[in-house]
């Protein structure tokens, strides 16, 4: 397991070896992380498993990672740093690799790429920005558009369907009326998120009650705040609030016995009621490592390929919360179902083709690996019809 780091500039300094950025001879790649979510582990898995694929990493490198120490390895560095869902703290680890001349940012989530863009933004000679599980790419500044954006920068966003998710609540509930959400108003994911989720309820005929919340410690008066005004169904955003105060939102919606909504599929084994949303969050890694690999190549030049964009949409529930809640989930939400939690275990016979801890690499000689790359590059690539088609789209907005 990767260790969570103090973020304190100083004690960056002292537990990372002083000339690890200093070495011309091989590639320095700052490692960046909000939290360690479960999606974040995953995707963190598909990168580095990646990185042994390639050869940048030996085995008893990749295996001394999982304690998250900085790496001074045979055929690349690693600077490790991860916010522990502390904001303020991601523009100080930014700063930081920076200040140690990182050849390229690996980036996971979109709180991280979006302060490591604007802060190389205007630089001269930036390093390359490489985000994954980057949910919100032209709506925080990161990109304007999938081929338009800051020449040093490419990614790949997982598309979360809310327009699939919300409905959900009139399956399980034909007779609801009244939902309800927790937005930060400090996170743009979680803004963005509730502003869908209130679009959507209502245009579905519900009302959309909104709470906000700030710190762990405001949790209980949001969910408060939603009970006293009637809702039948908390439908969460992506949010690391929500995130990490989910054992405070289960025990509420117990006491009123209302089921709880995510849009991140691995929130199930949390206990949410019913998780629908991306899953691949593992292969979201592994498409990072590929851009990253491909750039440090040669291969790509990052200003002529557009952001990669994942879709996929799974459902999984949690009979044991359902259960706590006292509810009784609908037939025909169980029959769409990838899989559910009963009696603490994950059912067997039900689709199965969703992210589980412990993913690996598929076998692939390095020559089938390359090849497999210099493919998915190709789709990638972005043509001047593409790019003109993408900037009237944009003017046509403006305008």
């Amino acid at each position: 397991m990767f260790r969570r780091i103090v973020l304190n500039a100083l004690l960056w300094l002292t537990l990372a070896t002083p000339a690890l950025a200093q070495d011309d001879s091989k590639p320095t790649i700052a490692f960046l992380r909000y939290a360690g979510t479960a999606p974040v582990a995953a995707a963190t898995d598909g990168i580095l498993d990646s990185l042994e694929a390639y050869g940048y990493l030996s085995s008893a490198e990749r295996a001394a990672l999982n304690e998250s120490y900085d790496l001074n390895g045979e055929n690349i560095n690693l600077l490790y740093r991860d916010a522990g869902f502390d904001l303020p703290s991601v523009n100080l680890m930014v700063e930081e690799v920076l200040d140690r001349g990182a050849d390229a940012l690996v980036t996971i989530t979109t709180q991280v790429a979006q302060i490591a863009v604007s802060a190389t933004r205007d630089m001269e000679d930036p390093p390359a920005i490489l985000f994954s599980l980057v949910t919100a790419p032209f709506d925080t500044g990161i990109a304007d558009a999938p081929c338009i954006k800051p020449d040093h920068v490419a990614g790949t966003q997982p598309v979360l369907s809310f327009a699939e998710y919300v409905p959900l609540v009139l399956i399980q509930n034909p007779d609801i009326k009244t939902l309800g959400t927790i937005v930060t108003p400090d996170q743009p994911t979680s803004l963005i998120g509730a502003e869908r989720i209130k679009a959507i309820g209502e245009s579905l005929g519900l009302t959309v009650e909104v709470a906000s919340a700030i710190t762990l410690a405001d949790l209980n008066v949001a969910a408060e705040s939603l009970f006293s005004k009637g809702v039948e169904a908390i439908v969460l955003s992506i949010n690391p609030l929500t995130l990490q105060g989910t054992p405070v939102l289960l025990q509420l919606t117990s006491e009123y016995g209302i089921p709880l909504y995510a849009p991140v599929i691995q929130q199930v084994y949390r206990g949410v009621t019913v998780a629908a949303g991306f899953h691949g969050f593992y292969d979201e890694g592994v498409i990072a490592a590929r851009i990253l690999n491909a750039h440090l190549k040669g291969d790509i030049d990052l200003a002529d390929i557009r952001i990669n964009q994942s879709r996929s949409f799974g459902i999984a529930i949690n009979l044991d919360s359902a259960a706590e809640q006292g509810i009784e989930i609908s037939e025909d939400l169980l029959a769409m179902a990838n899989f559910v939690i009963k009696d603490g275990e994950r059912s067997a016979g039900m689709a199965a083709d969703v992210d589980e801890p412990g993913m690996q690499l598929g076998d692939m000689s390095m020559e089938e690996r390359r090849a497999a790359d210099l493919e998915f590059f190709a789709g990638l690539e972005c043509s001047p019809e593409m790019i003109a088609e993408q900037q009237a789209a944009l003017d046509a907005q403006a305008g």
